[in-house]
């Protein structure tokens, strides 16, 4: 009974592309945009190669256009390096924007930043992020309601070691590290908004958990890092928060395989329910991404065993999973991103995150089951959706295509100096 619920869940499966001109691909990232959908991932003869690059795919009808090369690595000497970790973020005013890494390893990578002023069609120049921002390092960062960008982000050379970064006032300021890599080694987090101040960080880990930490003054301060109940192999995550108040990860629900791909939902960050298992077969199925489109379908993308990403698509309504929720537009009107000049990029919550409502009480640890799955979809090396579940297949790509790049940059805005942070975190 309960795999028949999970499986109507899924709306939509399909890949992202069914040919392209490069072996390998990882790292995929998913922003809805008034055109539709933009996915993005790194992809080359192997990860950590030079020729390994960005590149990106819209879905503006039925089918993703093919694979096209928006960043690479070329040096101004002559020499290339591969890129990492692309992230898609759409503002709530402004161009889309498209953070990178580029650098030989992720102990040695710097970030950089591209903007789009057409949906993702053409893209700035690449604009280096100020010596030591690294901008969002694997995750989607949040819009928070004083119209700043939070930014999850971390460090491998000295050890595995979480930070976050702040754009306001056209400056970066970076926070200080949040955990001590000999109790946990971790990075990559993705933050979880409870209220307009309480957020979450959840965070992939070498102890075989995935770890939390919280902060009760919009991101300020954080509290000591800790373990949570759920298992993670080392491998990246991505959460959440879904418009009925709930919150949403993608995980790989072990501390040794990325074999099994799963969304949890949670009423309060601390107690999990499995709601939808995505993958279950050999292979890996890892580096899931997600976000909530304004029609209400949640959108999932992962890597589908480093050949070919999958996009999936599914809703989680509250109450009883016999009573199925339909595909209507209830929960918010499309956004339109509006480009009104480069100071008021970040000034509103980004549309379709929904109101961030103030916690009553204190949440004690431990908390309520979750309610049952809705209808979602997902897309490999691409997105899923939650709400209807179903596949697709893109169309195949076209070798030696390139993207077109605009001669405007808004991308220069990004590469503002960091700032000393005010306060350290504790």
């Amino acid at each position: 009974m309960l795999s028949a619920v999970l499986a109507t869940a899924i709306v939509l499966s399909e890949f992202v592309y069914e040919r392209a001109p490069f072996p390998a691909a990882h790292a995929s990232t998913i922003v809805e945009t008034p055109d539709g959908l933009v996915a993005a991932w790194f992809s080359g003869t192997g990860e950590g190669k030079p020729d390994v690059g960005i590149w990106i795919s819209r879905k503006t009808g039925a089918l993703w256009s093919a694979p096209m090369q928006v960043a690479d690595g070329a040096q101004a000497d002559g020499t290339r390096h591969p890129c990492w970790n692309p992230v898609l973020f759409q503002p709530s005013r402004g161009p889309l924007l498209l953070f990178y890494k580029v650098g030989p390893s992720p102990r040695a990578w710097w970030g950089e930043t591209r903007t789009s002023t057409d949906n993702g069609r053409t893209w700035s120049a690449a604009v280096k992020l100020p010596p030591g921002i690294l901008g969002p390092i694997r995750a989607k960062p949040v819009e928070l309601p004083d119209g700043s960008l939070l930014a999850g982000s971390s460090t491998e050379d000295a050890g595995w070691v979480v930070h976050m970064e702040r754009f306001a006032a056209d400056a970066w300021r970076r926070g200080g590290p949040l955990n001590d890599p000999s109790e946990f080694g971790a990075i990559q987090p993705t933050i979880l908004m409870h209220s307009k101040t309480r957020l979450q960080i959840l965070c992939r880990s070498r102890q075989g958990v995935i770890t939390q930490a919280w902060s009760e003054d919009g991101g300020d301060t954080w509290s000591r890092m800790a373990a949570t109940s759920l298992p993670n192999p080392s491998a990246g995550i991505d959460a959440l928060r879904l418009r009925d108040g709930r919150f949403l990860l993608v995980y790989n629900p072990s501390a040794t395989g990325r074999d099994k791909l799963e969304i949890a939902v949670s009423p309060d960050g601390k107690t999990w329910r499995q709601a939808v298992v995505l993958e279950n077969a050999p292979g890996e199925y890892s580096y899931p991404a997600v976000i909530q489109a304004a029609d209400g379908l949640v959108h999932v993308t992962y890597t589908w065993r480093r050949e070919r990403h999958q996009a999936r698509g599914q809703w989680i309504p509250r109450g009883s999973v016999s009573r199925p929720s339909g595909l209507e537009s209830t929960h918010g009107r499309p956004h339109r991103a509006r480009a009104r000049g480069h100071r008021d990029l970040l000034q509103i919550l980004a549309a379709g995150s929904g109101p961030a409502h103030a916690d009553e009480q204190p949440r004690p640890r431990g908390g309520g089951a979750a309610g049952g799955p809705r209808r979602l979809r997902r897309h490999r090396q691409g997105g899923a959706q939650l709400g209807v579940l179903r596949r697709h297949r893109a169309l195949p790509a076209r070798a030696g295509q390139r993207a077109r790049r605009c001669s405007c940059s808004p991308a220069s805005r990004w590469a503002s100096s960091a700032r000393t942070p005010t306060r350290r975190a504790c």
